[in-house]
């Protein structure tokens, strides 16, 4: 049991079953890790690797010591001689290698916090989250979606995911934050096409959810009036299942695996579910000849069936009301809607456009439900069927009632074509274990592409504002780019805490693309810096603690750490620092850091050699990242917020600004002129460093952008100039 402030978070703690023939101290369990493949079964030994990991950390401490000694010692020696460059150099060299260490600490220690909180974990059984289904009193949910100019495709595997879950009383609501006045006739048949895609899938959904609808008023009406046969309901309902898995089994054929996206929708959600389904057919069927099914659980089974495909699904447009919220980002489109809820309203034409006003219930023209729970999903993003159900189960609890956020991290979708989608996205799964990690040591952040939140805390920590003159609601603030980090720390500073469910259930898009994984990058790079302030406020209100210094210690890492990190490594590999001797501290600092991410790398279905491709992207976004950290410090000067940018989600290309690609071939030439020089003054140990590093840097120029695309930008920029 972890607790913080008081509060406990009691998530899974059943005793796992110990197979026949193994002491219960045995840490191996089976961990079906389903990025990048879903199915691949991947087995670990959760002891070994903390032991591992602990000797990792042991050795990167130890070198980190021995370096500071070494740079000590040859610091006072030039402070005797009063070199004030090579003084300067020694300390900027010290903190460049000390902040590398602080990163590769983390990194370990949330390793470590990871394969512990995993070892422990064992799932709730299904009977315990079917429990939802036993009343008409399970708490409401509204999945909203947020979406801008998006591939329609794209946003119905998104809706399906969210509609296909598997828990009663939920609504699916998709907020089109697109022109509500197309300036194209390109963009007025998308915005056509995305206001008619929930009904119809409610079309698609309709037929087959009233079948069981039908069945299950028949069984309501049939007990009340003589009572039920056990053994003839159980095998109705065993019919009724494998009609369910029927119907799955036919979108599965409909949704031909044309790429890696649609292809995990239909591993994930359609086959997945009829397989589930086919097998509690077959175990209805068993359990109604031995005799062995109650009262309860057929009502149960059928209320289940009632609700399989029994879903609201909507859209909400704000723009198209002059009063709400423009603001173009995505928190204020689901500020907006979350607004809204459990109030009724209508629409008013005034001079200055169309007003959406509060009505009373008789003259309501919209009702927007009221919710228990909300999971915001992005439109790129796929989520397990039992994924509600897993997430509000602990959230109902007690002693959860502090919770504010559940979600599991984000997997990338697997199997992508591109070898730049498919690096990419190992860094994202990588991402995945340290946010597990963080949960741990009470350091969790909301990850926006999906999450569970509580709606109670979200208007607990809600602030009023004006817009053009409108007041307005913030429950997830806007001021940075990265809205669900400074929502995180809004939420623990209030009191509320988030937490890591340790399985995999969701999975997002990776941009295909150099100039779409720029944009997100960058926005990503963006709002560190500007949410520490507000972190530093919460993390020094209160008396120090253990457990607060610990908190700290990872909280400001992952708001600084890509300035930090970024910086340190160019500095690295362009400032003169002196005697090269000190770089042998580098590599062997560095060393249990990159054993310990190819580890993680090979246990998440990746290559050994995929290492390598993952440093040579993080080189070539070295440029990228600081031009994020360098529009927070513009932010910052200016007090101008700086513009939203959506990922683009699209099919074609999006071509990369000159300017960044431009900076990489800069950082090329700068290594190898340093290298040059290096060999020309013989510091061989340093121009090797330089060396490496730019035919790394080279090879993701090559494999990332290309060569000729280079060319190609740069000539369509010249040929604009001219």
């Amino acid at each position: 049991m972890m607790s913080r402030r008081g509060v406990s978070i009691k998530l899974h703690r059943r005793v796992p079953a110990v197979p026949a023939g193994k002491d219960s101290t045995d840490t191996r369990w089976t961990d079906w890790n389903t990025s990048p493949g879903i199915g691949h079964h991947q087995t670990l030994d959760y002891g070994r690797e903390a032991r591992i990991t602990r000797l990792c950390l042991g050795l990167t401490l130890i070198a980190w010591a021995v370096s500071m000694w070494d740079l000590s010692n040859t610091l006072v020696l030039q402070l005797q001689a009063r070199v004030l460059f090579d003084i300067i150099s020694l300390l900027l060299l010290a903190v460049v290698l000390s902040g590398l260490i602080y990163g590769s600490v983390v990194y370990q220690l949330a390793r470590l916090g990871y394969l512990q909180r995993r070892a422990r974990h064992v799932p709730v059984d299904a009977e315990r989250i079917e429990r939802c289904f036993d009343a008409d009193s399970a708490p409401a949910l509204a999945i909203l979606v947020p979406s801008y100019k998006e591939e329609v495709d794209v946003v119905r595997h998104t809706l399906l995911s969210a509609a296909l879950q598997d828990y009663p009383r939920r609504r699916v609501v998709l907020l089109i934050d697109d022109p509500p006045n197309p300036a194209t006739a390109e963009d007025a048949a998308r915005l056509a096409r995305m206001r008619a895609l929930p009904q119809e899938l409610e079309r698609l959904l309709h037929p087959q959810a009233a079948r069981f609808a039908a069945e299950y008023r028949a069984f309501l009406k049939h007990w009340n009036t003589r009572g039920i046969d056990r053994r003839a309901e159980g095998l109705r309902l065993a019919h009724l299942y494998r009609e369910a898995a029927s119907w799955f089994d036919t979108q599965a054929q409909n949704y031909p695996a044309t790429d890696h996206a649609t292809a995990l929708l239909t591993r994930l959600v359609f086959i997945a579910s009829r397989d589930a389904h086919r097998r509690r057919a077959t175990e209805l069927e068993r359990g109604a000849e031995a005799g062995n099914l109650d009262e309860a659980r057929i009502l149960r089974e059928y209320r289940r069936l009632n609700y399989l495909l029994r879903v609201e699904l909507t859209s909400f447009e704000r723009k198209r009301y002059v009063n709400l919220a423009h603001a173009a980002n995505k928190a204020m489109n689901l500020n907006s809607y979350i607004a809204l809820l459990g109030c009724g309203f209508r629409e008013v034409e005034r001079p200055d456009g169309l007003h959406l006003e509060p009505a009373a219930a008789g003259d309501a023209g919209l009702h927007v439900p009221d919710a228990d729970f909300l999971v915001t999903l992005d439109a790129d993003s796929l989520i397990a069927p039992d994924y509600a159900a897993r997430l509000i189960y602990p959230m109902q609890l007690p002693e959860n009632a502090r919770v504010a956020v559940t979600q599991t991290p984000y997997s990338t979708i697997p199997d992508a074509p591109g070898i730049l989608e498919r690096v990419a996205g190992a860094t994202t799964d990588i991402q995945y274990l340290l946010h597990q990690g963080f949960t741990a040591y009470h350091a969790t952040f909301w990850v926006g592409a999906n999450a569970l939140l509580r709606v109670t805390a979200l208007r607990d920590i809600a602030t009023d504002g004006v817009e053009r003159g409108f007041p307005i609601r913030k429950f997830i603030q806007d001021r940075t780019v990265i809205e669900d980090t400074e929502s995180s720390v809004d939420f623990v500073a209030g009191g509320w805490q988030l937490h890591n469910y340790p399985e995999r259930l969701a999975y997002s898009a990776t941009p295909p693309d150099f100039g779409a994984l720029l944009i997100q990058r960058r926005r990503w790079a963006n709002g560190g810096l500007l949410i520490l302030p507000k972190l530093l406020r919460y993390l020094t209100h209160a008396r120090p603690s253990g457990i607060r210094l610990v908190e700290g210690f990872f909280r400001v890492h992952y708001l600084i750490s890509i300035a930090a990190g970024n910086l340190g490594l160019l500095l690295l590999l362009a400032f003169p620092f002196g005697e090269e001797s000190f770089f042998v501290w580098i590599p062997l600092a560095a060393m249990p850091y990159f054993l310990l991410y190819g580890r993680d790398l090979m246990q998440s279905g990746y290559r050994w050699t995929d290492l390598f491709r993952v440093y040579a992207l993080n080189l070539l976004l070295i440029p990228v990242n600081l031009g994020g950290v360098f529009r927070s410090l513009q932010q910052a000067i200016t007090g101008r917020k700086v513009p939203f940018v959506r990922t683009p989600k699209v099919v074609s290309r999006t071509p990369a600004p000159v300017l960044y690609v431009a900076a990489a071939y800069v950082l090329l030439g700068q290594w190898l002129l340093g290298a040059g020089n290096d060999v020309w003054h013989g510091r061989w140990m340093l121009a090797a460093f330089s060396l490496i590093n730019a035919a790394f840097l080279a090879y993701a120029i090559h494999a990332f952008i290309g060569w000729q695309r280079s060319r190609d930008d740069f000539a369509t920029v010249l040929q604009t100039q001219q």
